[in-house]
C-alpha cells in the first residue's frame, strides 16, 4: 500500500478515535427531599432495560424504610393493556447523601445499577432518571401523561446529555378517568 493510499486511512482511524471519547459524567439535580420524591411515577418514555421492552401502564413507586434504603416497585402490563401484569421488587440504596440525587438499585445482590436523577422539576411532578453509560434512561411523571411541550423539552435535554434518543419508547399508558 503506497503511502499516499495510508494517508485517507489514518485520517479516518483518528477521525473515528476522537468519536468514541466517552461522554463526561451526567450532572444530578442539586438536592432531592427523598419524602418529596416518594410514591407513584408514571414512565412516560424510557430506553428500556430488557425487562420492559414491551411495557405498558409502567408505573415506579418508591417507599422510603426506617434504615434509608428505598423499597421500589415497578409494575406493568407485558405486550399490552390487557397483558400479564408484572412486578420488580429492586431495593434502592441513596449513595449521595448530601444532595439525594445518585442512588444504586439493587435487583440481584450483590450489584448495584446507577440510578441518578438528572431531573426534577420544582413541583416534583416530573423526573429523569439516566445512567453515565446512557444506555438507559426513564422519563417519568406523577401523572399518566404530560404536556407535549414539556415532553420536547425533556427530549432537548436527553440529546444535550448524550443519549440516543432513537432507541427511546414512549410507554403507552391508559387508565380510567378519574371522576
Amino acid at each position: 500500500m503506497s503511502k499516499l493510499a495510508l494517508c485517507p486511512l489514518l485520517f479516518a482511524l483518528i477521525f473515528m478515535s476522537g468519536c468514541a471519547t466517552p461522554l463526561p459524567p451526567l450532572k444530578t439535580v442539586e438536592r432531592v427531599d427523598l419524602s418529596r420524591f416518594m410514591g407513584a411515577w408514571y414512565v412516560i418514555a424510557a430506553i428500556p432495560t430488557f425487562i420492559e421492552t414491551e411495557a405498558y401502564n409502567g408505573i415506579e413507586t418508591y417507599r422510603l424504610e426506617p434504615d434509608g434504603t428505598i423499597d421500589t416497585v415497578f409494575t406493568f402490563n407485558q405486550a399490552g393493556f390487557d397483558g400479564p401484569a408484572k412486578r420488580h421488587n429492586p431495593r434502592g440504596f441513596v449513595v449521595d447523601r448530601v444532595n439525594n440525587s445518585t442512588w444504586g438499585m439493587q435487583f440481584v445482590w450483590p450489584f448495584k445499577a446507577e440510578f441518578l436523577i438528572t431531573h426534577l422539576n420544582a413541583d416534583y411532578t416530573q423526573t429523569v432518571i439516566g445512567r453515565n453509560k446512557r444506555d438507559y434512561v426513564w422519563i417519568m411523571a406523577r401523572t399518566p401523561e404530560i404536556p407535549e411541550a414539556d415532553y420536547q423539552r425533556l427530549l432537548i435535554e436527553l440529546t444535550v446529555q448524550g443519549y440516543d434518543l432513537t432507541k427511546l419508547r414512549k410507554v403507552p399508558q391508559r387508565w380510567p378517568k378519574k371522576k
